[in-house]
């Protein structure tokens, strides 16, 4: 496995094991719908919130969370309405980002609730 296929895989455990110490509940892994991947799908209370997982060893290129874009934001929230619609879910929807710069220095993680709005 490529060594940013791994970085990205620690990544997104790390977001899990964060996002449940903070009380959220994991409903799904690597959501697949059309073109889009939906890293993870939590639910705190009422809302379920869609989960961009972004992991990168430096921020010397900028922020991990800058690298969400406008493409990518579409193709999740198709995905999420689907989700919302197979399941019959009648709840808030929220997008967050989950960003991660892990390396020999230390690990820095970085919840952005409602990152980007979509309506």
């Amino acid at each position: 496995m490529a060594q940013h296929n791994e970085l990205g895989k620690k990544g997104e455990q790390l977001a899990v094991d964060f996002l449940q110490q903070k009380g959220y509940n994991i409903l799904e892994r690597n959501f697949r719908y059309q073109k889009a991947e939906v890293d993870l799908i939590a639910q705190k209370d009422d809302t379920i919130c869609a989960v961009e997982v972004k992991t990168r060893s430096t921020p010397e290129f900028g922020n991990p969370q800058d690298f969400v874009k406008p493409q990518q934001i579409q193709r999740l929230i198709t995905a999420m309405d689907f989700y919302i619609q197979q399941n019959g879910l009648n709840a808030e929807v929220r997008f967050d980002i989950v960003a991660i710069i892990k390396n020999k220095l230390g690990t820095r993680i970085e919840h952005l609730e409602d990152a980007f709005l979509f309506f």
